[in-house]
């Protein structure tokens, strides 16, 4: 299914660990004509040494890369938009710290896609994969921090029960639910 118009300026994707964020990014990004994915791990990794984990009761340090790394995903989905790209960027960006994020992104249009599958398929989606990102946190836990903190800004959508296509689908139909001002 293709979208009526090609999206243009920046897309975020977030939401919970094992939600499907690097996945559907990488498969919207694949459909559009010219499109890059800006993957805010990627910022994370970047750090060699000293880095320190946002983890449950992470002190200044963390929060400060993490902030680090939000600014340079930012500002690089800035860098694609302006250079004729469609940036879909994908990260965990939850609470306040996704409005915060908003603001910092100067590329309009900007869309935000909070993925939000319930717990349980989170859960099995997160048994199946390789690699694993809850270490201290549970998804319970996270998802409920999610929806009871995370201001209700974009698309919010329940992909629990949808393939990565149908996901992609739905995200591309209802695009206009997603701008953020």
């Amino acid at each position: 299914m293709n979208a009526p118009t090609t999206p243009e300026g920046v897309i975020v994707i977030t939401g919970i660990m094992a939600a499907g964020k690097s996945t559907v990014a990488q498969a919207l990004a694949e459909r559009l004509p010219r499109a890059a994915h800006v993957r805010g791990d990627v910022f994370r990794r970047m750090i060699v040494s000293g880095r320190q984990e946002y983890e449950p009761g992470a002190g200044p340090e963390a929060e400060a890369q993490l902030r680090l790394r939000y600014g340079l995903s930012a500002s690089t989905a800035d860098a694609y938009a302006a250079a004729g790209f469609t940036a879909v960027v994908q990260d965990v960006i939850l609470g306040e710290e996704l409005k915060r994020y908003a603001e910092q992104v100067r590329t309009r249009p900007l869309h935000v896609v909070v993925l939000a599958p319930r717990p349980a398929a989170v859960a099995e989606r997160e048994a199946t994969r390789g690699k694993t990102g809850y270490g201290e946190w549970t998804v319970e836990a996270l998802d409920e921090g999610m929806r009871a903190t995370t201001p209700r800004i974009g698309l919010w959508l329940d992909s629990s029960e949808l393939t990565v296509d149908q996901t992609v689908d739905a995200i591309l139909a209802r695009l206009r639910e997603a701008v953020v001002t």
